[in-house]
This record gives structure tokens, sequence and C-alpha cells, in this order.
């Protein structure tokens, strides 16, 4: 297959998810959010695997990739439903720690136009040495910015499924194709040498 084909372009995707996920898990260890810090460990694996199975004409690692976008939209869906508190989920619990610490996205004190300020609580008893943190003048809250990551992993996983579901379907006729001309088999069965025959037919008629 040429360069502008499918195949290239589901390398295109699998190189623009690496890079994504990567950015992501950047920024889920900087909030230790545990759970989607496991699940994009977990999705880069197999996104490499896709990828080489792209590059190497592996079919199977394709397949296990196409079925993993689809895992891995119903988890970018559970994030969105997550922050935007849908079916009693809610955004300030720790169920993306796994109830370890109660920290939150790292973008809720990091987002653009975000003001960090610690007040003491010194005075307040059995608060002494602690400090209250407010976030204010954010520009766009943080759960949107989540929701926008999750939301830009599911376009390009959906796109993703479709090549590479494409992609297997061209691998596995070109591998019909070529059984089918006895590409695998160098030495067909109905290959006969004859050369030898024929010396011992010449050595049967040799003058005595």
């Amino acid at each position: 297959m040429g360069c502008c084909t499918g195949r290239c372009t589901l390398i295109f995707l699998c190189a623009l998810q690496l890079l994504a996920a990567l950015e992501r898990q950047v920024f889920d260890f900087l909030g230790y959010q545990w759970a989607p810090i496991l699940a994009n460990f977990l999705h880069i694996i197999i996104v490499i695997l896709g990828l080489f199975g792209t590059i190497q004409y592996r079919p199977r690692y394709i397949v296990v990739y196409a079925i993993w976008t689809a895992i891995w939209v119903t988890w970018n869906i559970f994030i969105i439903c997550f922050y935007l508190e849908v079916g009693g989920l809610s955004k300030d619990s720790e169920l993306l720690t796994f109830n370890i610490s109660r920290h939150q996205s790292w973008w809720s004190e990091n987002g653009p136009g975000c003001v960090r300020k610690e007040a003491s609580m010194s005075g307040i008893k059995g608060l002494d040495g602690h400090s209250y943190i407010s976030v204010i003048g954010c520009a766009l809250e943080y759960r949107y910015i989540e929701v926008m990551h999750s939301s830009f992993q599911i376009l390009i996983a959906l796109v993703g499924f479709v090549y590479a579901c494409y992609v297997v379907s061209v691998f596995t006729e070109e591998e019909d194709s070529f059984d089918f001309i006895g590409g695998f088999d160098p030495f067909p069965l109905y290959h006969v040498n004859e050369k030898p025959t024929n010396l011992l037919f010449k050595q049967t008629y040799l003058p005595a």
C-alpha cells in the first residue's frame, strides 16, 4: 500500500494518541489521580501494540487495538459523567484517587487565569499549622478542561477504531489473495524436478 492510505493514517492516529495520552498522564500524575494514571498507562501500551501491528502488518495486534478503543471510549464517557456530576457522581469525591487521598485534578488550582491563595488557620482550634487554599479568577472551570480532554480522546479513538477495522480488512484480503496464488508455498506440490529422471533415462542407452 502507498503512503496516503488507511495504514499511514492509522499510524498517524496512533502517534497522535500516544502524544495525547502522555500529556494527560503528566497532569494526572501531578494531580495524584491514580485511576486515570493506570488507565492511561494501559492505553499507552495498547496504542504502541496497535502501532507496531500497523507497521509490521500484524492484523491480530490491530484487532486488539480496535477492541481497546471501544473500552477507552467507555472510560472517557465515564470521566465526562464524573466531572459533570451525571447520575449521582460527584467531582469532589475521592473515586479517582481510590480513596487514598483528597487530591483533585491538577487543573483545579492551576487552570488558565487561576490565582491560588493560602490563608493561615492558626486561630482555629485543632487546625494550628494548617492553611486554607482558595482558588479564584479561573477563566475556565477545571471540570470543563477535563471534559475537553476526554472528548478529544473519544474523538481520536473513534476515528482510530474505524481505520483499524479498515486496515484489518485490507490486510486480510491481501493475505488471502497471496495464499491463493501460492505465495506462501515455495515448493508447490505440482512441481516435479524431471532432471534426475532424464539423466537415468540417458544412462540406460549408453553403449556398452
